[in-house]
């Protein structure tokens, strides 16, 4: 129980009756968009929604391990969730954003591998200070052998610790994790870009040119904050740490799908009423 008297968050199950509603939501930000909009609109929307949900699942392969991995006792990157997962993703989306004029199969591509290689970056880094910076060996405290080396970690691991370090395992979520964020926000940022440049010309009667400026900036702004809204979302989900896709609380993950795709349908409504109404 919280201090509040309610029910601790982060359980595994999910509350029928919420995701029912949720959907339900979900549902009428979807007409209301198509009746504004159009069916483009619409589209956009849907891609939004898929782009928050890759967001939100993809936090749940990234290993963070808070302030108990800063002390060592505990495995994965010594931050929070949402700030880390943040970081992935947005590394992620300024590399789909750049490669926006390529295509969109080569910006999501772009946006994937941005994501992608700074986790890689990160997770090698943490794992150099754990070792050679505090001396200690990767171990992991939710299984006592790594699922894709075959590596044991019973006899490396402290006791009164909940393990420490980043375990092969674990590093591999990150990239995976940090991928499908940075593909996720990409997604987003593509599917506004796409609508504002189409819409902004006529309701400020002037030139592609002239608004593309405009376009990207409200894209950049509204996909960023989207990014953060579902990373949130998956941080509650995953209340602590986590360790990767091993972690029994990964399998949370179908929880923090249903409520980033309610969360993006919503924000998505927003950014799309701004151009359509």
């Amino acid at each position: 129980m919280s201090a509040l008297g309610g029910g601790a968050g982060g359980g595994e199950g999910m509350n029928p009756t919420a995701t029912i509603v949720g959907l339900v939501i979900m549902l009428i930000a979807l007409a209301a968009t198509f009746v504004v909009g159009g069916m483009s609109a619409a589209l956009v929307l849907v891609g939004i929604i898929i782009g928050g949900v890759l967001v939100g699942f993809g936090v749940h392969f990234v290993p963070v391990g808070g302030a108990p991995a800063a002390m060592g006792q505990a495995p994965g990157i010594a931050t929070g969730v949402a700030m880390l997962a943040a970081g992935a993703g947005l590394a992620g989306l300024f590399g789909g954003a750049w490669a926006a004029e390529l295509g969109l199969a080569v910006a999501l591509a772009g946006g994937a591998v941005g994501g992608g290689l700074m986790m890689a970056i990160t997770c090698m880094f943490v794992n150099i200070v754990y070792v050679f910076g505090m001396g200690i060996p990767s171990a992991s405290g939710k299984v006592d052998k790594d699922p894709i080396t075959g590596d044991t970690f019973p006899a490396y691991k402290s006791q009164g610790t909940e393990g420490h370090g980043l375990p092969f395992i674990s590093y591999v979520g990150g990239v995976i994790g940090g991928a499908l964020g940075g593909l996720g926000g990409t997604l987003i940022y593509l599917q506004l870009l796409f609508l504002y440049e189409e819409m902004l010309p006529a309701m400020l009667n002037a030139s592609a040119e002239e608004i593309l400026p405009v376009a990207v900036s409200l894209a950049g702004i509204f996909a960023i904050g989207m990014f953060l809204v579902n990373a949130v979302i998956a941080a509650y989900n995953i209340t602590g740490t986590i360790e990767g896709p091993h972690d029994p609380k990964f399998k949370r993950f179908p929880r923090a799908i249903v409520g980033a795709a309610i969360a993006s349908a919503v924000c998505g409504l927003v950014a799309i009423l701004i151009v359509a109404v």
